[in-house]
């Protein structure tokens, strides 16, 4: 899933687990509902933070990713309801 960016240098809107190993980001915002938002949220996943991809298992699951001054495991479908943009993206109107 990714979105263009219509006003920056072809900056693309994508899920965190398809960030390769050592490629950074901005959240952007998060795609899911009731509990499962409320604990990415919780995790200090919240939109402006800038994250980047550490680690992935064999299989891809679960992510390892830096942000904030820590480190967080998260399995792949709570990866896939982050979405990150381009560092140098400031959010531009889709």
């Amino acid at each position: 899933m990714s979105i263009s960016c219509s006003g920056c240098a072809g900056g693309k809107e994508r899920v965190l687990s398809s960030l390769e190993i050592g490629e950074g980001g901005v959240v952007s915002r998060i795609v899911a509902d009731g509990g499962l938002k409320r604990r990415i949220l919780e995790m200090g996943l919240v939109p402006g933070t800038g994250i980047r991809m550490e680690r992935k298992a064999p299989l891809n699951d679960p992510v390892s990713v830096w942000f904030r001054g820590y480190e967080l495991s998260l399995r792949v479908d709570e990866a896939n309801a982050v979405m990150v943009r381009p560092a140098g993206c400031a959010g531009c109107a889709r």
